[in-house]
C-alpha cells in the first residue's frame, strides 16, 4: 500500500491540490475542521487528483492534525 504525506490549509480561501518537488502533497480546503468533513474533502479533492475513487483512500496517520498521511488500498 503506498503511502502519500499530506499538509492540509483547512479554511482556506479557496480549495486546491499542489504537488510538492519532495511527492508530497498541499491541499486547501475552505471547510472547517469539525466533525471529519474537512478530511472527507481532502480525500475528494486528493482522489479527484490522482483520478481513483475516494473508496481507494483512507486516512492512516493524523486524523486531527494538519499533517495526515493517506494509504492507497
Amino acid at each position: 500500500m503506498p503511502l502519500i504525506n499530506v499538509i492540509v490549509q483547512p479554511r482556506a480561501r479557496s480549495r486546491g491540490v499542489e504537488e510538492m518537488p519532495d511527492g508530497s502533497f498541499r491541499i486547501r480546503t475552505t471547510i472547517a475542521p469539525e466533525d471529519g468533513k474537512a478530511n472527507a474533502d481532502v480525500i475528494a479533492q486528493l482522489a479527484d487528483h490522482l483520478g481513483i475513487a475516494k473508496s481507494r483512500l483512507a486516512v492512516v496517520r493524523g486524523a486531527t492534525g494538519r499533517k495526515k498521511v493517506i494509504t492507497i488500498t
